[in-house]
């Protein structure tokens, strides 16, 4: 990171993008207290995210690009355990993950195992896991990617609904279409840095284009942005 500083409005849906390698991961773990800052400060919801590690994970809710569910276990014993996690109350734990699963539209496979869900299913599952503890503030990590359109679709419609809830989103996608849709706030990012932020009227004004995508390779340019994997990089593949 090198001199980032932004505030996220309370009840916004904020657009992060950026090419591959822009530090969008990292900025994301340091507000998930993942990642440990070597500088500066961070607050999520007035808590620091150093000294006040612990308020800050109850304050968030993340929903990653991986999905962090048990495949063996149904929908149910998925939110159990990690609503154990949080110490929720055992009645109201059974009572949230009832009215969750309602929501995500999976009452009707609560009793069956997690692994023969489609990746469609398991993200809204996953969307589920992060609300169990009714935090104020959900990091969307590309929710959308890889989904058939039906499941981008009720992802999109469910962030709007976040958002209407009084909620506030961070979303990270390279879909900049979804951008467009969604977002109130929206942050451009390379090399650590963030380039330009603003409404997305503001921004397509200020460029003079009417597609947020203009706007992002207005600034981050054409490029090609090849990036290995960390677990095959420097092994000759």
């Amino acid at each position: 990171m090198d001199n980032v500083s932004f505030k996220v409005k309370a009840g916004d849906i904020f657009g992060l993008v950026g090419p591959n390698g822009a530090g969008k991961s990292t900025l994301l773990r340091m507000l998930c207290t993942v990642l440990m800052p070597t500088s500066g400060k961070g607050f999520v919801e007035g808590h620091d995210i150093v000294r006040e590690a612990k308020e800050v994970r109850k304050s968030i809710g993340v929903v990653q690009e991986k999905l962090i569910l048990y495949s063996p276990l149904t929908p149910i014993e998925n939110l159990e355990f990690f609503g154990n996690l949080y110490s929720m109350d055992s009645k109201m734990l059974k009572e949230k993950i009832l009215q969750l699963l309602e929501e995500v539209k999976l009452t009707a496979v609560k009793d069956r195992p997690v692994g023969t869900f489609s990746t469609g299913m398991r993200q809204r599952l996953n969307i589920a896991r992060a609300l169990l503890h009714d935090p104020r503030v959900v990091i969307l990590d590309e929710p959308t990617n890889g989904l058939d359109p039906q499941s981008v679709r009720w992802i999109r419609d469910f962030i709007v609904n976040l958002r209407e809830r009084g909620l506030t989103v961070i979303l990270t996608t390279h879909d900049m279409y979804e951008i467009d849709e969604l977002a109130d706030t929206v942050a451009i990012m390379d090399r650590g840095q963030i380039l330009e932020m603003g409404s997305k009227d503001e921004l397509k004004a200020k460029h003079g284009v009417d597609k947020i995508e203009d706007v992002f390779l207005s600034l981050t340019g054409r490029e090609l942005r090849d990036e290995l994997s960390g677990r095959l990089r420097g092994r000759g593949w």
